[in-house]
């Protein structure tokens, strides 16, 4: 007898993680995606897993930072996003950036090619009835983004009961390479830090002085803004992804503290470390796109070839994509959500991705990976436990779950995945002295990498441990990288 089938709303990162997840565990699933029929007003193709905001998966170091950790628990898990994100991947340092459209065709390719995954180019405009249409809408898993369609938007804002919360995301722009001037720009890491392929010049900086910084950053204030609707006005910014004029707002040096900050690099030609530095991060693998990194922006497409020319060596820039603005929405997830992704007011609806209150590519491919395999379970008859908080993805969950509002206190804000979600750890010993190799006792930033590095084994221990209860074999059309 058949399980039944799984109905999946969105072919974004955690839709396609969905979809995957719960057709390699057997599961016949229709995947809903309205692209290009009806485009949004961040997406401009109809492939599963489009990037938008960023070609970057941020760091790839497991053992001091917490994406990294999560790339890793999505490796072993044997993600899909995961996979193509490796088989595209470009230079970017200790980071993980992709070729944004072999990324996307990758993705897509896959699914597509996979005997239990249906497509249907269609906007699912309402929430059907369980019995109704083509019948089996028993299991949904809502993985529609932060640009949900009005009409459904308008359906699961009638079965929560609550409005929707909403915040703007914005979009960095993107500069032909032959269009920078290298004879003021110049390539460098941060810190010399190498990547994968040990390149320690991944990023193309642009070095201001004091003088051409303070010019740029009145230039910020006094450029003309998107002016938002009426009923957008109120709506937050995300903090972890500020238009670059918000950030210069809150004070002459921000800038250079943030995005612009120029510790670690030092000008070949000069020698020094300069005022202020604008960095550049491959977008493609030809090599041929650049991403303004953190210069996502609201400014007014007019206004800004003119500010941003004003950074030295980008003065006859090319733009192949201009910075933009959009209305992201998550739902109240700690209050609405069970711990299995759930609607507990209707537990046939799941949701997934940043809808759901997480920010980030990968974090959004997580919460869809947990989706696909709780879905699948369900209709196996399986009972499958959440990940251990002390893994990245657990810990994640239980953001989005509520367990950090357990007292009923606080507000709940999207969140990217850190170590401050993690249960505190115990090794060493609370108080005690923490040594390395050769037994020098570790101060400061060492004694805080040493903490980090004993949370990610730890999360891998405990991740591997719940893995392997799952029992899945990974597709043979997928390369799986397993954590070093």
């Amino acid at each position: 007898m058949s399980p039944g089938i799984l109905h999946i709303i969105g072919a974004g990162l955690a839709g396609s993680e969905a979809a995957f997840a719960a057709a390699e565990a057997g599961i016949r699933v229709v995947l809903h995606e309205m692209r290009p029929r009806h485009l949004t007003p961040a997406h401009q193709t109809g492939l599963c897993a489009e990037l938008v905001c960023s070609n970057s998966f941020r760091s790839d170091d497991w053992a001091h930072n917490a994406v990294g950790l999560l790339h890793a628990e999505l490796r072993a898990a044997g993600s899909l996003v995961m996979a193509a994100a490796d088989r595209a991947q470009v230079s970017a340092g200790a980071a993980l950036a992709v070729d944004r459209t072999a990324f996307s065709e990758s993705v897509t390719s896959v699914l597509r090619a996979h005997p239990l995954v249906e497509f249907r180019a269609e906007m699912v405009p309402d929430l059907p009835d369980p019995d109704s249409g083509t019948g089996e809408w028993h299991q949904i898993i809502l993985a529609t983004g932060p640009l949900t369609a009005p009409g459904l938007a308008a359906a699961i804002a009638a079965r929560t009961g609550a409005e929707q919360l909403a915040f703007f995301d914005a979009i960095a722009p993107i500069i032909y390479r032959e269009s920078i001037d290298f004879s003021v720009a110049f390539m460098q890491s941060r810190y010399d830090k190498e990547g994968p392929g040990g390149d320690n010049a991944a990023y193309v900086n642009c070095p201001m002085d004091e003088a051409q910084y303070r010019r740029f950053h009145e230039a910020l204030l006094a450029g003309e803004q998107t002016q938002f609707r009426e009923w957008e006005r109120d709506t937050p910014f995300f903090e972890g992804c500020l238009p670059i004029e918000v950030m210069a707002a809150r004070g002459l040096d921000t800038l250079r503290f943030g995005p612009m900050k120029p510790v670690g690099l030092m000008d070949p030609r000069t020698g020094t470390r300069s005022h202020a530095v604008v960095q550049l991060r491959q977008d493609n693998a030809l090599g041929t796109l650049w991403n303004m990194v953190g210069f996502q922006t609201k400014l007014k497409h007019s206004a800004q070839a003119d500010i941003f020319r004003l950074i030295p060596g980008l003065e006859a820039a090319s733009f192949a994509r201009l910075g933009g603005i959009h209305r992201n929405m998550f739902i109240e997830s700690p209050r609405l959500l069970d711990t299995q992704l759930r609607l507990k007011s209707e537990p046939r609806l799941r949701f997934a991705g940043q809808i759901t209150g997480v920010e980030g590519y990968v974090e959004s491919a997580a919460m869809g990976l947990l989706a696909g395999r709780f879905a699948a379970a369900e209709l196996l008859g399986a009972d499958l436990a959440p990940p251990p908080a002390t893994t990245a993805m657990g810990a994640l969950l239980s953001h989005v779950t509520g367990g950090h509002l357990a007292n009923g206190k606080g507000s709940f804000q999207p969140m990217n995945v850190n170590f401050g979600l993690f249960p505190p750890i115990e090794f060493p010993p609370i108080g005690a002295p923490i040594r390395d190799a050769d037994g020098k006792r570790l101060r400061g930033e060492a004694k805080g990498q040493a903490r980090k590095r004993a949370l990610a084994e730890r999360a891998l221990a405990d991740f591997r441990a719940w893995n392997s209860g799952w029992g899945q074999v990974p597709a043979a059309n997928v390369l799986v990288a397993s954590p070093t």
